[in-house]
C-alpha cells in the first residue's frame, strides 16, 4: 500500500482530503459511556505510529474532528507531528456519523481549504472512505473497501470544490493502518 503523497500544484483547483478513523479504544472498563471512551495501550502506540507518518505528510489547512474522546485523543498524539498549525473543529455531529452527515459536513468545508483531515468512527467513516475509492490503484481500493480498521488513514485527490464531492471522481492516493506502519517501522 502506498503512503507516497503527491504534492499538490498550486492551481486553487485539486483538494485532498484524508479520513482517518480513530486509534483502538479500551473496552475494560463500563464506568465510561461510548462517547468517552479512552484509547487503550494499543491505541496510544498507533497514535504515535501515526503521528510519525503525519510528520512526513503535506499538513491539512484544518481538521474536523469528532468530539468523542477516543478522537480528541487520537488527533492529540497526531498533532504533534503535523507539520503547521492546522484550525481544529471538534464537532458532535461527526460522533458515529453516518456516511450521508460525514459526507454533507465535507461539502459544507469552504473551497478556501485545499487539505482537509476528518476523524471519526465506523461504520459511517469506512461507508464514505469505500464510496470515495472510485479511481486509483486496484489494491488500495480493494484494501480500503475490505476494512478500515481503528487508526486507518485514507487519502484522496480531486478536482473541484468541496460542495462537488459526490458528483466528481476522486482518486485514491493512499491507504495505511497503524500494523502497515509498524511492519515498517520493523524493517527500517
Amino acid at each position: 500500500m502506498s503512503t507516497a503523497s503527491p504534492s499538490l500544484p498550486d492551481d486553487g483547483a485539486q483538494r485532498r482530503l484524508s479520513l482517518l478513523r480513530h486509534a483502538k479504544s479500551s473496552w475494560d472498563s463500563s464506568a465510561f459511556d461510548d462517547h468517552e471512551r479512552p484509547l487503550d495501550g494499543r491505541g496510544q502506540a498507533a497514535g504515535r505510529l501515526l503521528a510519525a507518518y503525519f510528520a512526513n505528510r503535506h499538513a491539512p489547512d484544518l481538521v474536523l474532528c469528532s468530539d468523542a474522546l477516543r478522537a480528541r485523543q487520537t488527533y492529540a498524539l497526531i498533532a504533534a507531528g503535523l507539520p503547521g498549525r492546522p484550525r481544529v473543529l471538534f464537532e458532535a455531529a461527526l460522533y458515529l456519523a453516518s456516511c450521508d452527515r460525514l459526507l454533507a459536513r465535507i461539502e459544507a468545508v469552504s473551497d478556501e481549504t485545499r487539505d482537509l483531515l476528518v476523524i471519526g468512527h465506523n461504520p459511517g467513516l469506512h461507508e464514505l472512505a469505500a464510496i470515495l475509492a472510485e479511481i486509483g490503484p486496484p489494491r488500495l481500493i480493494g484494501a480500503i473497501r475490505q476494512a478500515f480498521p481503528t487508526g486507518a488513514v485514507a487519502g484522496y485527490v480531486f478536482n473541484g470544490g468541496w460542495h462537488e464531492l459526490h458528483s466528481i471522481a476522486s482518486t485514491v492516493v493512499e491507504f495505511v493502518t497503524p500494523a502497515l506502519l509498524s511492519r515498517r517501522e520493523v524493517d527500517a
